[in-house]
C-alpha cells in the first residue's frame, strides 16, 4: 500500500515546474491533493483542489495548511545566471517570507511531515557538492541572495528540531531542474528552457556563451518530483539530501542533443569571450542513493525531448504563469 494513499497533501507551487509532476505522482498514489499557487487555475492538474494564495502572507499560509497531513513547500523563484544579482530583492524577499511563514504554519498545524526545498545554490564553490559541506563557506557570488534565503530555511528547520523536537522535516537540495512548465523567457529563464525558446523562435545562428565545455548536473522535473516523494517518506529527519542526476553534462552536450531533436537545427556559434560560469558543478548522490534508493529514470535526451515537445504545443504565451519579475512590491 502506498505511503500516500488517503493522505491529505498540500503542494505549494503545485502548478510549476516541479510541483505539477509532483501533484500528478501524488494522485497516482492515492493522495488527496490541495494546490496553493499564484498561477492560473488552468495550470493545476485535474482533480486536485486549487487555492489561489500569496504565501508571503501569514494568514494565507495558515489557511492553505489547515486540515493537511503532509506539506510539500515547492513554491520558489528561479532565473537565469546573473538575474539574481540584477534583481536580488525579487529572489530574496519572497523566499524569506513564504518559506518562514509556511514552515511555521505547518508546525503550528502539527502536520505529520513537511518537505522544504532548498537549492544547489547553498553550496560554496566546489566541483562536487556534498551535503555536509554546504555551510563550510559562503555561497558563490552569483547565487548570493537566493542562496542565503535558502540557507535561512534550512536553519529554521534545524532550530525547530533543537527547540521543539520537530524532526518531521525533509530537506532536499535539487540540482538544475528542467522540464515542461518551466520559465521559457530567454531573458529570465535558465539555460535549457532559454535555449529551447530561442531555437523554436528560429534564432540562427544560435549564439551560446562559452565554449560548451562547462559541466552541469541537470535533473528532469519528473525525476526530481519522484525524489521528493521518496524524501518525504524515508528522509523526514532534518538531514539534507541532494537531488540530482550525479552525472555531468557539458553545455555542448545539451545544445547538440537539442539540435538533434528539432526538425531544422540552427547553426551553433560558440562565443568563448563571454562568461560561462564554473567549469564543473556536480551533485554527490551517495546519500540519496543510500537513504532513498533514488536513481534517475530519464536520460538527458528523453527529458529534453519531452520538454521541447511540451513547449512547442503549449508555451509561447506563458499559459497563465505568475511572473514575480513583473511585480513592483512583495507585500501590499
Amino acid at each position: 500500500m502506498s505511503f500516500y494513499r488517503g493522505k491529505k497533501v498540500l503542494v505549494t507551487g503545485g502548478t510549476g515546474l516541479i510541483g505539477r509532476p509532483l501533484v500528478e505522482q501524488l494522485m497516482e498514489q492515492g493522495a488527496r491533493v490541495r494546490v496553493a499557487s499564484l498561477d492560473s487555475p488552468d495550470r493545476c492538474p485535474p482533480n486536485a483542489e486549487f487555492v489561489k494564495a500569496n504565501l508571503v502572507y501569514w494568514n494565507e499560509c495558515q489557511k492553505v495548511v489547515k486540515g493537511m497531513d503532509l506539506v510539500f513547500n515547492v513554491a520558489g523563484i528561479k532565473g537565469a545566471v546573473g538575474l539574481s544579482m540584477a534583481r536580488p530583492a525579487s529572489f530574496m524577499v519572497p523566499h524569506l517570507l513564504f518559506n518562514t511563514h509556511m514552515m511555521e504554519a505547518a508546525r503550528q498545524a502539527d502536520v505529520e511531515r513537511y518537505l522544504y526545498v532548498s537549492s544547489i545554490a547553498v553550496y560554496p564553490a566546489a566541483e562536487v557538492f556534498r551535503e555536509d559541506d554546504a555551510f563550510q563557506g559562503p555561497p558563490q557570488s552569483s547565487d548570493h541572495f537566493p542562496a542565503y534565503a535558502k540557507r535561512v530555511g534550512e536553519l529554521q528547520a534545524q532550530a525547530y528540531i533543537k527547540e521543539f523536537g520537530w524532526e518531521r522535516i525533509a530537506i532536499v537540495r535539487p540540482a538544475n531542474v528542467y522540464g515542461p512548465g518551466d520559465n521559457f523567457d530567454p531573458q529570465t529563464g535558465m539555460v535549457i528552457s532559454a535555449l529551447i525558446a530561442r531555437i523554436v523562435s528560429g534564432e540562427d545562428p544560435l549564439v551560446v556563451w562559452g565554449d560548451g565545455s562547462s559541466v552541469r548536473d541537470f535533473i528532469y522535473s519528473k525525476d526530481c518530483a519522484r525524489g521528493m516523494l521518496l524524501a518525504m517518506e524515508k528522509g523526514a529527519n532534518g538531514i539534507p539530501l541532494n537531488l540530482g542526476s550525479g552525472t555531468g553534462y557539458r553545455i555542448r552536450d545539451v545544445v547538440e542533443t537539442l539540435c538533434s531533436i528539432v526538425a531544422k537545427p540552427p547553426r551553433v556559434q560558440w562565443d568563448a569571450s563571454r562568461q560561462s560560469g564554473d567549469k564543473v558543478r556536480l551533485m554527490d548522490m551517495t546519500r540519496a542513493r543510500s537513504v532513498l534508493g533514488f536513481e534517475t529514470r530519464y536520460s538527458l535526451e528523453q527529458g529534453l525531448r519531452e520538454t521541447y515537445e511540451w513547449f512547442v504545443s503549449n508555451a509561447p504565451g506563458g499559459g497563465g504563469r505568475y511572473n514575480v519579475f513583473e511585480q513592483k512590491k512583495y507585500i501590499d
